[in-house]
This record gives structure tokens, sequence and C-alpha cells, in this order.
């Protein structure tokens, strides 16, 4: 990223910064959620809000340990939303164990992720943050399950479940 649009912040740029992220679906032309209330709470707010790890990693763009998330092991159905603003991201039939120690999924629901390139570790991964509030989720890998070969990364501690 070029330093002219890096910001402030742990890992050189404000995720308030909406420009650095890809539609959240191919060919969309606007940003459904570009009114959301969840664009405007301040950093201050945000912190009185989520757990000390839920803001490192929503908000941070922090990554749980391997295995520390309850959801990792949740086995009914429901949904799983952004903890921080209620947005359904996945379905739990949607959802399978990749052996990485973080929950993951195969599919998400239509328009749930904004996509960035991600170079932290010096090679470039696909980062998806919710589309609603722009909170960081995780990663998208292309070696997952069929029927999409992705695998959907997704920092537990940033989900919240919502059984069926």
């Amino acid at each position: 990223m070029p330093a002219s649009e890096r910001r402030p912040g742990r890992r050189g740029f404000l995720l308030g910064a909406t420009a650095l992220f890809a539609a959240p679906q191919a060919g969309a032309a606007s940003d459904p959620f570009a009114a959301s209330p969840y664009r405007r709470i301040t950093e201050a707010e945000w912190q009185r809000r989520l757990s000390p790890t839920a803001f490192a990693i929503l908000r941070k763009e922090d990554t749980e340990r391997p295995g520390s998330s309850p959801l990792l092991h949740e086995k009914r159905k429901g949904t799983y939303h952004c903890l921080g603003c209620d947005l359904a991201l996945f379905r739990s039939a949607w959802k399978y164990d990749s052996g990485t120690g973080w929950p993951s999924f195969h599919t998400a629901l239509p328009g749930a992720f904004r996509f960035k390139t991600d170079w932290l570790i010096g090679v470039p991964r696909t980062e998806y943050h919710c589309a609603q509030c722009l909170g960081h989720h995780g990663h998208r890998f292309n070696d997952g399950p069929p029927p999409t070969g992705r695998r959907y990364c997704n920092n537990g501690f940033a989900l919240r479940f919502r059984p069926a």
C-alpha cells in the first residue's frame, strides 16, 4: 500500500478507510452499508462495547491463538454473526473442521464481506472484513472443500453464534 494511503494503526491503516476494500460482491457498484451507524462508532466506543480480545481482532486486525475459541467445536445448527454488528455471515451447514485451529467455512452469505489484499507476512492473502461494520474476521484461502474450494478461516472471538 502506498505510504500516502496509510493511516495510524497497528497494521498501518485505519479500518474506516473503506476505499481500501474491494466491493462486497464481484460487480457490485455501490456499498449497501455505507450509511451504517456502525461505521460511525468511535474507537473509544468500540473499546467499551467489545472485550479486549474481540476489540483487538475486530478493530486492530489481530488474530486469536489457534484452538482458543469455543466456537471451534460448535456443532449445533444455526447462523454465525459478526460480534461487532450482528450481521449474519455464515450458516452452520457451511462450517467444517479444517484442522487449522480456527472456525472455518466453505461459503459465506452473499454480500457479508469486503475483501482486501494483506501483505503482512510477505505474501498476498485475501483478508475479509464484515461489510457492515468493517470488523476484521480473517483470511480466505483457495484450499477448502467442495463445493467452493474456499476456506474462510475466521477468528472465533469475532463471531456470535445464534442457534436455529
